[in-house]
């Protein structure tokens, strides 16, 4: 064993000896589930927890097999933490979870792009169990719209066809439930923020019920400039005419409009205050324009075809429209207090067709139990749009105008209109024969990419015909045992691929990339108190990877590595204990290396070597004088990273803390108010070819609800 991976495993022990709202709202919270036990079935992975604690998931096998007997790494955020830790983005949610780096692009209303072991997760988001398309970037989803959110880490492509390989982010839904409770709150928050939310369910019959769930918010970042006024309404349905059939219809339709943060110049950086510069905006209020649409059309049925098969079909259809126009500053500044920008302005339509369609059946032969699943999945995304770049007037960084930027007409112009298709057959065997558990899954998906892009560099135009098919077998295999006392070691590996969309600027079609793991790890559920821990070391690799860079033209591009390499160890915690405690711990160690390409030997960008976390909360018992009263905070550990692929700069290491108390006015009514990043921390989260860009500052949320 290496000293540094010697040196990880004795800091993460030790941090997990040490271990030993309300944006949204749970469904658990409104009703203790307790423990359910149907004989011959097994609880629905996708409904409701209470407490921090999930024993099961939806995203890992599809088949809701128990997290202790599935060899990967799986992580599940309940609807009850992101209540208690007043998430409202993605970002916010998978902050206190093992080997995500949750913001890595800081302050950023208009995407969620988290890292999963080092790779970039914009791609890797799922809604319901389907994939999220986008070129550039998952588009924000609503949290408050969530039951939990699951982070299946490591290659996926055996179940979820072409993806990253650092794993799979599937934010799931609030379904409609067989009873009666609503919630209606409203909300202020410093930076500005005012909000209305409300969420209802109502149980029409025993066979049929339906929920509605939306949001009205206004929000500004630490740049008062920087402003999203967002509007969220989602239906859920479930019809279940029978105990063999269920058919839930879950539709959402989200319109914001988030404008483009600008950043500041990295010769700023050190040059001039923290706080000035994460408060400087380098847009313009009469050319910053942001219009954003979504809508999700989803379809899930089950059908009991017998006793120990079943058919389920998922289905969902995404309309994304966005229009744009934003600013950007260039990096160098001269005598430094003049800023040079740009402006560009986008238009992107597309649409996505998801499908997903799997028989389970469970068998016996000899001494082994069989669970198996056959699945055929398919997967249409089109797009078509267009961005330009153009000069803007200079400005002021210590006394900046706003009284219009003077853009010019575009001197780079790209666009693109491709369609891409995908079909996958897949078989996955999940054994058990006495206390040991096997997996098995095979995979091949055929893959097409059609269309076309061009560029218009001052005048010069250059198109490319897109007509690229590739194919691919993936597969994973695992083993754990489980032992009596609730402990469960394990052993995996796991493949990927995945097609990329586009062109570079040349015209030339990117190559799929395709990744590779292994990881051994030991998992314990105790047997005395509810709660769940985890340890993984892993060695994950990817060929063919994206990284950004600027062209000779200045012109910002992408090219392909050869192979990068990321290995690590993550230690993970979550327990409900008896005496009102809730706690959330984990320690990551990630080493990741370029092993091939133009930066050989370099490490991957906003990819942290350590990262930690640890979340707690207490709940003041009945019968105490300070009964209604919880009481919770958290500390957050960003290590030190590099920002670009080149590792031209590296980025300090940060300590964040978030407090939390709620308290329970009457038994319906109650107050809550979320500190995030309570000292106001002023940290560079990200730099890129067009400046740099800071993290949140200090939040405060107050919000006030009702729930019957």
């Amino acid at each position: 064993m290496t000293l540094p991976l010697r040196s990880a495993l004795a800091t993460g022990a030790s941090l997990l000896a040490l271990t030993c709202a309300a944006q949204a709202q749970s469904t658990a919270d409104l009703y203790d589930l307790g423990t359910l036990y149907v004989e011959g079935e097994a609880p629905d992975p996708s409904d409701p927890v209470a407490g921090y604690v999930a024993t099961t998931a939806a995203t890992a096998t599809k088949s809701g097999t128990p997290i202790l007997e599935t060899p990967q790494s799986v992580s599940v955020i309940t609807g009850e933490q992101i209540e208690d830790q007043g998430a409202t983005t993605l970002g916010d949610t998978l902050g206190y979870t093992a080997g995500l780096t949750a913001q890595p692009f800081g302050t950023d209303p208009r995407f969620d792009s988290p890292t999963i072991r080092g790779f970039n997760g914009s791609d890797a988001q799922y809604l319901n169990g389907l994939r999220l398309m986008r070129d550039f970037g998952a588009p924000a989803f609503e949290i408050y719209s969530l039951e939990r959110v699951e982070v299946l880490k490591g290659p996926s492509s055996a179940l979820y066809g072409a993806g990253t390989p650092g794993g799979v982010i599937n934010q799931i839904q609030k379904r409609a439930q067989f009873l009666s409770f609503g919630e209606l709150g409203v909300g202020v928050g410093d930076p500005k923020a005012t909000e209305g939310f409300v969420d209802y369910n109502h149980a029409f019959s025993d066979s049929f019920a339906a929920r509605v769930t939306a949001v009205a918010r206004d929000t500004e970042e630490d740049v008062e400039e920087l402003t999203n006024s967002r509007s969220y309404l989602g239906l859920a349905t479930r019809w279940q005419p029978t105990e063999r059939t269920s058919l839930e219809f879950l539709g959402s339709w989200l319109k914001d409009s988030p404008i483009t943060p600008a950043g500041v110049p990295y010769d700023l950086i050190g040059e001039k205050d923290d706080d000035d510069l994460r408060s400087f905006y380098g847009g313009d209020p009469e050319d910053d324009d942001s219009d954003r649409e979504m809508l999700n059309l989803g379809f899930d049925l089950s059908q009991e075809l017998t006793p120990d098969w079943t058919l389920d079909v998922n289905f969902r259809y995404q309309k994304f429209d966005w229009d744009y126009t934003g600013f950007y500053v260039n990096n160098g500044v001269a005598d430094g207090d003049t800023v040079t920008r740009g402006a560009n302005v986008t238009d992107e339509d597309s649409y996505s067709q998801n499908l997903d369609a799997r028989l389970t059946g469970r068998l016996q032969a000899g001494t082994v139990d069989h669970t198996l699943m056959v699945g055929l999945d398919a997967r249409r995304y089109g797009v078509e749009d267009q961005t330009g770049f153009l000069y803007a007037d200079d400005i002021s960084f210590s006394n900046p105008r706003h009284d219009g930027a003077n853009l010019s007409d575009p001197w780079y112009v790209e666009g693109t209109d491709v369609t891409l298709e995908q079909i996958g057959l897949y078989v996955q065997d999940e054994m058990a024969f006495g206390n040991w558990r096997a997996n098995l899954a095979l995979r091949h998906d055929w893959t097409s990419q059609k269309g076309s892009s061009f560029t218009d560099f001052l005048g010069t135009v250059s198109r490319s015909e897109i007509d690229q098919d590739d194919e691919a077998t993936t597969g994973r295999a695992g083993l754990s045992y489980l032992f009596a006392n609730g402990l469960a070691p394990y052993i995996s590996y796991a493949t990927s691929f995945d097609p990329e969309i586009g062109t570079d600027n040349s015209g030339s079609a990117f190559e799929p990339t395709r990744g590779r793991q292994w990881e051994v790890g030991v998992k314990y559920q105790p047997l005395s108190f509810d709660g769940f821990f985890s340890a993984a070391l892993y060695d994950l690799r990817q060929t063919n990877v994206r990284s950004a860079y600027t062209d000779a033209n200045g012109v910002g591009d992408y090219r392909q590595e050869g192979e990068v390499r990321s290995r690590g160890l993550e230690l993970e915690a979550s327990a409900d204990l008896t005496q009102g405690w809730n706690l959330r711990g984990q320690y990551s160690w990630n080493d990741t290396e370029v092993l091939d390409g133009d930066n050989e030997g370099n490490q991957l960008a906003n990819a942290p070597e350590h990262n930690a976390s640890l979340w707690l909360n207490y709940d003041f018992a009945p019968g105490h004088r300070l009964a209604g009263l919880q009481l919770g905070g958290g500390l957050r550990y960003i290590g030190e990273r590099y920002g670009d692929a080149a590792n031209s700069y590296d980025l300090d290491d940060v300590t964040l803390v978030d407090l939390q108390a709620s308290y329970a006015i009457t038994e319906d009514i109650g107050l809550s108010v979320n500190v995030s990043n309570l000292f106001d921390e002023a940290y560079v989260a990200n730099c890129g070819s067009f400046g740099c860009y800071y993290g949140d500052g200090r939040t405060v949320q107050a919000r006030l609800t009702w729930k019957w």
